[in-house]
């Protein structure tokens, strides 16, 4: 349990990693991408880069805590946020009709709430 864990985290850290272009390349560019990457022209250039930000924050407080030993607890405190994060994804593509590319923010909720209940749960890093 604990190496799956690990790994669910590790996978949802290089997904937020992975996600945070909307930081440096224009939202115009990005929406061309295709209709799954047009809901970044609801959002402003600065709030844009404060989900960026908060993607990175969360890759790091996925594993740094644990991996250094250093407040181990942040990372189902993170886990949980995340879960939130990719709720507000899902609603907002309800909201707008992009019923076929929810999926994938439904698959990462799963993971992000598996590992916040894992963490805080069987395989915490308490004791």
């Amino acid at each position: 349990m604990n190496l799956a864990l690990w790994i669910a985290a590790g996978l949802l850290a290089a997904v937020l990693l992975g996600s945070t272009s909307k930081m440096f390349v224009r939202r115009e560019k990005i929406a061309s991408f295709g209709r799954a990457a047009e809901w970044v022209l609801d959002f402003s250039p600065g709030a844009l880069r404060a989900i960026g930000t908060l993607e990175i924050l969360a890759a790091a407080g996925l594993i740094l805590p644990a991996a250094l030993d250093i407040a181990p607890v942040l990372v189902p405190v993170t886990a949980t946020c995340v879960a939130a994060l990719f709720t507000g994804a899902a609603i907002m593509r309800l909201r707008r009709g992009e019923r076929a590319t929810i999926a994938a923010d439904l698959i990462y909720l799963a993971v992000a709430v598996f590992v916040a209940w894992g963490r805080f749960g069987p395989e915490s890093f308490a004791g």
